[in-house]
């Protein structure tokens, strides 16, 4: 179903939406690119979406429908996969004698209209819709799911309890005479079929929460289960306790753990396709007092192939790491906690260095994503093959570019220093706080200051503020809280730097710098979704080569780095959060940690 592209002028114009001079002009550069009018009209910001949508549909003579804030009745909504309904943009919102109808960004998708019709065997009716609809109605396969979710969890939960066998193996709680079950009795306890439905629900429950982690832990009357969604752990649900049990052994099974130990720790990993979507599971469990406790550390394989800007790197900074990634030998490396999105920068950054003619080789702990014509080796100390041990094996293996998954002693820093040294381009991770924490830190594990210099290229420090979604309110600083933010950071140096990257206006003051505050919506229950990174890049110049060689400290390092055009994490944090993709509050809240 193609447009009528002269009728679509002719109606566009009559709508007075545009002027006949924006017109001609727009004719005129769709023809150029060869492109449809109505999304160079959309692109250059001389109408919106909906109005293009609205236009289109009445050219096609169909209905145009809005579905923010409609309740959709699952069992419609459901009859499109959601993968399908997120990939196609396409949502089907209502049944009735007269067919199927569905709402598209795209009618023209012939293909997946064909496919809806076959596996629903209705008549399909298409109407446009715009994107504010798609993604409202995206949202309600997830609070659908959640809720189905919940009631499984929660009805075998009962069922286990009520189950003889389960019920029996409340020995772990401490005044239980009960003896210990054997590997066979567990085994049957895991392929129940309620601790099968529980695992499974829990699972595809923290998928669809977006969750980082699943901490399954034991209290002396009840079961706790929580999720790490952008950092923070959420209660997600009590459970009886009576389950513990079965679902650890459950999630043994899965990972391939010994089901009769109990006394010590364990980890290991198993992988699911969810949709086509993989997602790799990382396990850990540990001894309490009342019982093993279960860590799930959630890895979807497809999270990688983010850009450095989509990251959050911008500016300087952003022009530093590329100028890094040019040279052929050196180092480049990432620092911060646990949790603050190392790995995802170093991947990020493999991502832009993996080429036909480069051979890149990673020693990692563990391989959090697997990449194409990348040799990934994963660290195993209990048979020797430790970071120091796995850095000299890569080094015979004629490797371009190296990756090691985290510096922790002086020998893997002496390696990766050497490997650098002799043409190869070593990326890794160092625990430390700031960019310039780095170089005292190498120094400390036995790295001679000369070394340093003549290998380090570029330091990141970075730390995972969470993101606002799109309700979030704006305002300005009053005269107070810009006199409390003086206190933190140079105001006059920070007002520079956003009018630098063009941010705000020219002549903006600070009572003129935008701020936003979040604003729960149908998406979020406290105002944000996902996380981005805020970083520090410290590029190691010549002048910072001297500090480094006379033994200068670190915050005189920083203070150099600073006035070399360094924006330091909480200036960052601030520069983000006038750009409305987080909070001030957000910004101190984890920089204060």
């Amino acid at each position: 179903m193609q447009i009528n592209e002269e009728q679509f002028k002719k109606v566009i114009l009559e709508s007075g939406l545009i002027s006949r001079s924006e017109l001609d002009s727009s004719i005129k550069k769709a023809e150029k690119k060869n492109q449809k009018l109505g999304n160079i009209l959309l692109s250059d910001g001389k109408i919106s979406e909906t109005d293009l949508k609205r236009t289109e549909a009445f050219v096609f003579g169909i209905p145009f429908v809005s579905l923010v804030n409609e309740k959709i009745d699952f069992s419609v909504l459901s009859l499109i996969p959601e993968p399908i309904a997120r990939n196609h943009n396409i949502i089907a919102y209502k049944n009735s004698s007269a067919g199927l109808e569905v709402a598209m960004l795209d009618v023209d998708d012939l293909p997946i209209i064909d496919f809806i019709r076959k596996r629903s065997r209705e008549k399909i009716l298409p109407r446009l819709t715009d994107s504010v609809s798609i993604k409202s109605a995206l949202v309600q396969y997830r609070k659908s799911l959640q809720a189905d979710f919940d009631n499984i969890i929660q009805k075998e939960s009962i069922s286990l309890k009520n189950n003889s066998l389960s019920h029996s193996l409340t020995s772990e709680a401490k005044d239980s005479d009960e003896p210990e079950k054997t590997e066979e009795e567990l085994k049957a306890l895991a392929e129940d079929l309620p601790v099968i439905k529980i695992v499974d629900s829990l699972i595809f429950h923290a998928i669809l929460q977006n969750a980082s982690d699943i901490h399954i832990e034991p209290g002396e009357k009840e079961l706790v289960v929580r999720y790490r969604i952008d950092g923070i752990l959420h209660d997600a649900m009590i459970l009886d306790k009576s389950a513990g049990p079965g679902i650890t052994t459950r999630i043994k099974v899965l990972a391939n753990l010994k089901l009769d130990e109990k006394r010590l720790p364990q980890d290991g990993r198993f992988k699911i396709d969810q949709n086509g979507e993989k997602v790799s599971f990382r396990v850990s469990t540990l001894p309490t007092f009342y019982g093993e406790k279960t860590v799930v550390r959630l890895l979807k394989e497809s999270s990688h192939g983010f850009s450095l800007e989509i990251l959050g790197f911008h500016g300087e900074g952003l022009e530093r790491i590329h100028d890094s990634l040019k040279q052929k030998i050196g180092m480049v490396l990432a620092t911060g906690p646990t949790g603050s999105g190392k790995t995802t920068t170093l991947y990020t950054m493999l991502d832009i260095l993996n080429r036909p003619e480069v051979n890149i080789s990673t020693v990692e702990d563990p391989i959090e994503y697997q990449m194409p014509r990348v040799n990934q080796t994963q660290v195993k100390p209990e048979i020797g093959l430790t970071f120091a041990n796995g850095l000299r094996s890569l080094l015979r293996q004629d490797p371009d570019i190296m990756m090691v998954g985290e510096i922790r002693d002086g020998e893997t820093a002496g390696l990766a220093i050497n490997a650098a040294l002799t043409g190869h381009l070593v990326l890794s991770t160092i625990h430390t706080n700031s960019a310039s924490g780095a170089v005292p830190r190498l120094i400390d594990m036995g790295v001679l200051p000369f070394l340093i210099i003549s290998t380090v290229k570029v330091i990141i420090a970075q730390r995972l503020v969470r993101k606002l979604v799109s309700s979030k309110e704006k305002y300005f600083l009053s005269k107070d809280e810009i006199k409390n933010l003086a206190k933190l950071v140079d105001l006059d140096r920070m007002l520079l730097m956003l009018k630098d990257e063009k941010v705000i206006g020219p002549k903006d003051t600070w009572g003129e710098v935008p701020f936003y505050k979040p604003v729960k919506n149908e998406e979020s229950a406290d105002g944000y979704s996902n996380r981005i990174g805020i970083h520090e890049v410290l590029k190691v110049t010549s002048s910072i080569k001297e500090m480094i060689i006379r033994g200068a400290s670190q915050d005189e390092v920083e203070t150099q780095a600073k006035k070399e055009g360094m924006m330091t994490i909480l200036e960052d944090g601030v520069f983000q959060a006038v750009l409305g993709n987080t909070s001030l509050e957000e910004v101190f809240r984890v920089v204060s940690e």
